[in-house]
């Protein structure tokens, strides 16, 4: 497979931030969006995805998927193993992301596991049988804020994310429709190419087009799967990325939680069990920016009485793909 890029310019950074907000956008309305041709999108953004570049995905959602549990593990390892470990846990189905954080002796993974017995098989077998590992905690994640997932490096203007978002749309329902076999199979083709026909997702799940397209649409836009676009954030001028575990008064959560997740530098924002209760990851160009991050957006949030910052040193996976990049840890 061809080597993925070492860099991208202007109108390829801002190709993506489309497709990093609206994943399925088409050609022509990512062209339309940037006030760029088609055709120069096609001849742009073709190559970025056929080179592993760009990956399209899917991510499905815990609160919809109930049998999900969805749990944030930090992983204390001994440092010449630390790698040999991360790819363990990348190659596992249930993990989203593999980051390796601090001083190169600690794992921060999410994961959605597929029930309590994989919960605790994973706590209870799985990690006291890792010689390699010498302690973790696990938070479990009680909401994820879904303002934070539509991140795209500032490379967008409002008007340019209202155009991706012209409206409101219809409500999520409070009782979704229940999950059905061809669903399934449907999120796990999506979830293999995110840019994929509904023809080809239909042929895979053995459906027609317009039933894939209608029941795909469904569960979009009830907030059950989650279409993402994968890039190494450093092309898009991210040198700085954190995780911070914060601590805030409970009456303080939600507002503070959404404060934060509406930031243009985060990138991922959910409540979590624990001793500290909001999990933030932070993307910043430098870390003069993420220094002005942490002393002007947080300090400025009153209810929050405790902080603890970790660097992300290396990334093995993101959003359920492994990295492939010049800068990923494995």
């Amino acid at each position: 497979m061809p080597n993925v890029r070492h860099s991208l310019d202007d109108t390829d950074r801002r190709i993506t931030a489309v497709l990093l907000a609206s994943p399925r956008a088409s050609w022509r309305t990512v062209g339309a969006c940037l006030g760029v041709s088609e055709r120069t999108v096609v001849r742009r953004a073709a190559p970025l995805f056929h080179d592993g570049t760009l990956r399209a995905t899917a991510v499905r959602s815990p609160a919809r998927f109930t049998g999900l549990v969805p749990m944030a593990l930090r992983i204390r390892c001994r440092p010449q193993r630390i790698r040999a470990v991360a790819a363990t846990l990348a190659r596992r189905r249930d993990t989203v992301w593999v980051d390796i954080m601090g001083g190169g002796d600690e794992i921060c993974t999410i994961t959605f596991l597929d029930g309590p017995d994989a919960r605790n098989a994973l706590l209870l077998r799985d990690l006291p049988a890792t010689a390699a590992v010498d302690s973790w905690t696990a938070h479990s994640l009680m909401r994820v804020y879904p303002a934070s997932l539509r991140w795209t490096a500032g490379l967008l203007t409002p008007d340019q994310l209202a155009f991706l978002s012209p409206g409101p749309g219809p409500s999520p329902s409070p009782d979704p429709t229940p999950v059905t076999a061809v669903d399934d199979a449907l999120v796990e083709a999506l979830a293999a190419d995110g840019r994929a026909t509904y023809g080809e997702l239909g042929h895979r799940a053995g459906v027609s087009a317009l039933t894939a397209r209608r029941r795909l649409d469904a569960l979009v836009r009830d907030g059950s799967v989650r279409p993402a676009t994968e890039v190494d954030l450093a092309l898009l001028g991210v040198h700085a990325e954190a995780l911070l575990w914060i601590t805030v008064a409970p009456g303080g959560l939600e507002a503070t939680a959404r404060a934060l997740s509406d930031h243009p530098q985060v990138r991922f924002a959910a409540a979590t069990t624990g001793q500290a209760n909001l999990l933030v990851a932070v993307a910043a160009a430098d870390l003069d920016a993420l220094y002005a991050f942490l002393t002007t957006a947080v300090g400025a949030l009153e209810l929050i009485t405790g902080i603890e910052t970790v660097p992300i040193l290396a990334t093995v996976k993101r959003t359920g793909i492994i990295r492939r990049s010049p800068h990923s840890a494995g």
